[in-house]
Order: C-alpha cells, then sequence, then structure tokens
C-alpha cells in the first residue's frame, strides 16, 4: 500500500480550499444580487401599499368640508345668533367623534373662528383669528385649500382641508397622522413622507419630522418654513447602515412616501449561501480524497456530510419563518387599506348625490325664475309649460337618489328599450340655460330607435358630457357642440364633440379615475360615474383622439 506523501496531502488541501474560496464567492455574488432583487421589489410595493393607505386617509377627510360647506347649521351660524353657533359647536363635536378627525372649525368672513369641535377645551379655536393662514386664504379666492403645517394653539402638526361654504366663511378640518405612524412603525423599517421641496411631514421617527431631505435655496427654505410654521429646518437625516431605501412617485399634491428596510437578512443568506457553496466544495474534495482513501476517510466524510445538511436545514427553516412573517405583515397592510376604502366609500356616495343632483336643481332655479317673468308678463300657458318641465326635474331627482341608494346596496335598476330621441330631449331640458349660450348641432333621431339601457341613467351620462363641454367652452369665442349619431346592426354609437381647448394628455390617460379632473372647481367624479352607468347597461364610454377639442363616444345596444 502507497503511504501519501505529507507535502503533497497539504498541497491537495489548499487547492481545495482555494476553490472553495472561488466557489463561496460566485455563490455569494449571485445570491447577493437575487435577495437584492427580491428586497428592492419587496420593498417598493409596500412603500406603494404604504402611500395608498396615506392616500386613501386624506381622501376619506377631504370630503368633509365639502359636504359641510352648505350645511344649513353653518349657514346660521354665520348669520344667526350665539344660539346658533352652539348648534354648530355640538354639531363639530359629534362629526369630530365620529370621524376621527383631530379638529374641526368654521371661520367667519372677518377671519375669526366661530365654532368648533373643540370649543370645550381650555384651548378652544373659538375666537382665534385664523386670516394668517394659506389654507384660509386659498379658500376664499378659490373655493378650497390645503396646507400641512403646525398648530399654533395646539402646537400639532397636521393637514388642513378648507372649503369655502355658500354663504361665506370656511370650513376647515385638521387630519393627523400620528395613527398612520403607529401603524409604519408597527410593519418594520422606517416610512417618511415629504413634500415638494423634500421636507418630511410624517413620518414613523417623529424626530425626523421638519428634516430636509435635500439642499433647498434660503429663499426656498424661508418660504418653506414660514408655510410650515416652524423656526427651523432640521437637518438631512442619516438612515442606519446596510439599509436599501425605496421612494414612490409623487402624488396630485407632490408628496412622496420612503420606506427604509434593513438589509441585514441578505447579508445573512449571503453568508450562509457561501458557507454552503464552501463546504459544497469541500466536501467534494474529501469524496474526491476518501476515493483515493477509502476506509481512513470514510468516516470523516460521513460526518461532515451531517453537518453540513444540519447547518442549511437551520438555515432554510430561519429564512421560512422570517418569510412568513414578512408575508403576515404584508396582509396586515392590506387588510388596513382595504378597510380605509371602505370608509371612504361613504364619502363619495354623498359627493355623488351632490354631483348629480346639481343639474337638476339649477335647472328648476332657472325655470321657477322664468315663470315668474312669465307670470308677469300674463304667459299662462309659458308659465304651465315652465311648471310641467319643473316636475320632470322634480321626478328626475327622484330617480338619479333612487338608482344612487341602489349602488350603495349592490343593486342596479332595470334596463330595457329606451326611445333614444326622448333621452336626448331630456338632458336638453335639465341643461335648457347653459345650452342656450352655445352652438347647439344635433342630429336626425327616429322616434322608433331604441337602444338597450335605462332612461335617467342614460339621461344622466348624456347630462355629465353636455355640462363638462360648456364649462370647457366657457372662454371659447365660438363655442359648439356636436351630437352626432352612428347606427349599426347592433350597436348606437353618439358622440359628443365640442371644440374648447381639449383635455391635456396627462389628464386624458387618467381621466376616469376618481377626484380626476382638469377643472379647479371639479370633483373628478361625474365621468367615474358616467362610466360605471354604462358598463352596467352593458355599453361603454371613451374618450376619442381629436384634432380639436375633446370628443367622447357612448355606445349602446340597439334594441330589437
Amino acid at each position: 500500500m502507497r503511504i501519501p506523501r505529507p507535502g503533497r496531502r497539504f498541497g491537495w488541501l489548499l487547492v481545495a480550499i482555494a476553490a472553495g474560496l472561488l466557489v463561496a464567492w460566485a455563490v455569494g455574488s449571485a445570491v447577493g444580487r437575487r435577495e437584492h432583487a427580491t428586497l428592492t421589489a419587496a420593498t417598493t410595493g409596500d412603500a406603494r401599499l404604504r402611500q395608498a393607505l396615506l392616500a386613501s386617509e386624506v381622501a376619506r377627510f377631504r370630503l368633509l368640508p365639502l359636504a359641510l360647506a352648505d350645511d344649513r347649521d353653518v349657514i346660521a351660524a354665520l348669520t344667526g345668533s350665539f344660539a346658533a353657533r352652539r348648534t354648530l359647536d355640538r354639531k363639530l363635536e359629534a362629526l369630530r367623534r365620529d370621524t376621527g378627525a383631530a379638529v374641526i372649525y368654521f371661520v367667519g368672513r372677518e377671519g375669526l373662528a366661530i365654532a368648533a369641535s373643540n370649543w370645550r377645551e381650555p384651548r378652544s379655536f373659538v375666537g382665534n383669528d385664523y386670516r394668517f393662514r394659506r389654507y384660509y386664504r386659498d379658500a376664499l379666492r378659490t373655493g378650497a385649500g390645503e396646507q400641512f403645517a403646525l398648530g399654533t394653539v395646539s402646537h400639532r402638526p397636521g393637514l388642513y382641508l378648507s372649503r369655502r361654504s355658500a354663504a361665506g366663511g370656511v370650513v376647515v378640518v385638521k387630519l393627523e397622522f400620528d395613527a398612520i405612524e403607529r401603524q409604519w412603525r408597527a410593519a418594520g423599517g422606517t416610512t417618511y413622507v415629504t413634500d415638494r421641496r423634500g421636507v418630511v411631514l410624517v413620518s414613523s421617527r417623529p424626530d425626523w419630522r421638519f428634516a430636509a431631505t435635500r439642499p433647498i435655496a434660503p429663499a426656498a427654505a424661508a418660504a418653506e418654513r414660514a408655510d410650515l410654521f416652524v423656526t427651523a429646518l432640521l437637518p438631512a437625516p442619516v438612515p442606519p447602515p446596510q439599509t436599501i431605501a425605496v421612494t414612490t412617485e409623487p402624488n396630485a399634491t407632490g408628496w412622496r412616501v420612503t420606506l427604509i428596510q434593513s438589509m441585514r437578512p441578505i447579508a445573512g443568506v449571503v453568508r450562509t449561501a457561501q458557507v454552503a457553496a464552501l463546504l459544497g466544495t469541500l466536501i467534494l474534495a474529501a469524496i474526491g480524497w476518501t476515493l483515493r482513501e477509502r476506509g481512513r476517510r470514510r468516516t470523516e466524510r460521513t460526518l461532515a456530510l451531517e453537518s453540513a445538511v444540519a447547518a442549511r436545514t437551520a438555515d432554510l427553516s430561519r429564512e421560512i419563518e422570517e418569510r412568513a412573517a414578512a408575508e403576515a405583515r404584508a396582509d396586515d397592510l392590506r387588510e388596513g387599506l382595504r378597510q380605509a376604502n371602505r370608509l371612504a366609500a361613504l364619502g363619495q356616495i354623498t359627493a355623488s348625490v351632490a354631483h348629480e343632483t346639481a343639474q337638476p336643481v339649477a335647472a328648476i332655479r332657472n325655470y321657477a325664475a322664468s315663470g315668474e317673468l312669465l307670470l308677469d308678463r300674463g304667459d299662462v300657458e309659458a308659465v304651465r309649460g315652465n311648471l310641467h318641465a319643473i316636475g320632470r326635474l322634480t321626478e328626475r331627482i327622484g330617480s338619479v337618489t333612487s338608482e344612487l341608494r341602489g349602488f350603495a346596496r349592490k343593486r342596479t335598476g332595470a334596463i330595457g328599450p329606451v326611445p333614444l330621441s326622448e333621452v336626448v330631449e331630456g338632458a336638453r331640458l335639465i341643461l335648457k340655460e347653459r345650452l342656450a349660450r352655445v352652438a347647439l348641432s344635433l342630429p336626425v333621431i327616429p322616434p322608433d330607435l331604441l337602444v338597450i339601457a335605462g332612461r335617467v341613467r342614460l339621461e344622466q351620462v348624456l347630462v355629465n358630457l353636455l355640462q363638462n363641454a360648456t364649462e370647457a367652452l366657457a372662454d371659447s369665442p365660438a363655442p359648439r357642440i356636436d351630437l352626432t349619431l352612428t347606427v349599426e346592426a347592433d350597436t348606437v354609437r353618439l358622440h359628443v364633440a365640442d371644440n374648447g381647448p381639449g383635455i391635456a394628455p396627462e389628464v386624458a390617460d387618467r381621466i376616469f379615475t376618481p377626484f380626476v379632473t382638469s377643472r379647479p372647481s371639479g370633483l373628478g367624479l361625474g365621468l367615474v360615474i358616467s362610466q360605471d352607468i354604462m358598463t352596467d347597461l352593458d355599453g361603454a364610454l371613451r374618450l376619442i383622439p381629436s384634432a380639436s377639442g375633446a370628443t367622447f363616444e357612448i355606445a349602446l345596444r340597439r334594441a330589437a
């Protein structure tokens, strides 16, 4: 039997170690790249979920000042007695309790708060002057305002949402983000929200709030401090070592969500893979050596294999547990988002009722006003015609509210053959005053042309499109709206086109998304509701590209 020389055995060992290190480095690099990509994708999805949760929370409160702007108690408090203001105090107090808002208050025409949900507290807002606040000035000037700032009374940061009321004054709702920050801390990682200039507004780490994440020019920094009502901006926060940061795209107000996650789990996985690769290489070398020294090396090979398998099994078990925990956290975040969306649905339906009854109410007001003039002239027949039109419009309001109640209960109305000419005539009746200011071109619609629809809902879609067109033509020197009709064997297509400025490309891609609008006073709900109605009618509503103005197509099934 030939005995191996010690020098040769030592050289074989060096070669095996060198090969093992090379394989470990290659495997570690590949595993590191894969785990980094996986963590980046997971962090990106998590950041988007957190941004969606934040946007849903803000959207839920954004409708509250809109609903209060026309409230009769708000109007009474502005023009009434101390008792009327105390009644509004109690109403705002109950609303704050039910909605979870930080505070709700109403500022009068002179800029003084005349009612507030915290009227019982020592630091009540009642009597405070808010003319210096930007959200108050913006609401008076444009009808709505929004500002994130530090409270001058509470000294707590929050988002102020304001709306000008019908009789003057401004309704203000303050939203604080303590609950969302707690959820972010519980979900893991570090999350913060920055504004357009990169200043931290909301954060799972309160000590980072009002820190500038990037350099800001002195003049811009001074304007930022004045808008936030802080004396100084903190220096840029320093993330912990071995972390990865993902920032989402900005929303409509310029807010971005940044999520920072630790990369230590990746380092652990890489080290495990490197150790496993090194052990595997050494084991292969040991096997090769064992083939030359069968008897003496057999026991050592078995022990090495068992040790490697046990270590790898433990590593895999830990990795499975960590992934299960991460999936559980993601499920919690998704459930929170679904809950927030359910809470926001009630506000969206309330805004829909206000939006879809606005046109009939305006038409009733116009018919009543013209009826008075006709009555003074003694034109009884014309007055009778106006009263008949008012009756039809009140029936339509009842039909619209009935449809929306059905929508809230996940129930739709019956559909069947409807004369298209009657739908067009009903829309002209509602928008008679608006359409009188534009040149309207109508197609010849046969009385026997029937489509499959619900008359009120289809009329609602056409009214929305015509009203949008008249508003777009407000500044046009020669406003014109053209309705054209295409009748096919199974389909009827009605096009509504105007010669206005058209729709911007960045808005056109999201025109059927809730709260997306190109008008400062618009809610962004009309086209969303209209598209939902057309889907329910087994039809379609589309924006058609055009060289000038805007063109929408209503596609309906033709009744046999």
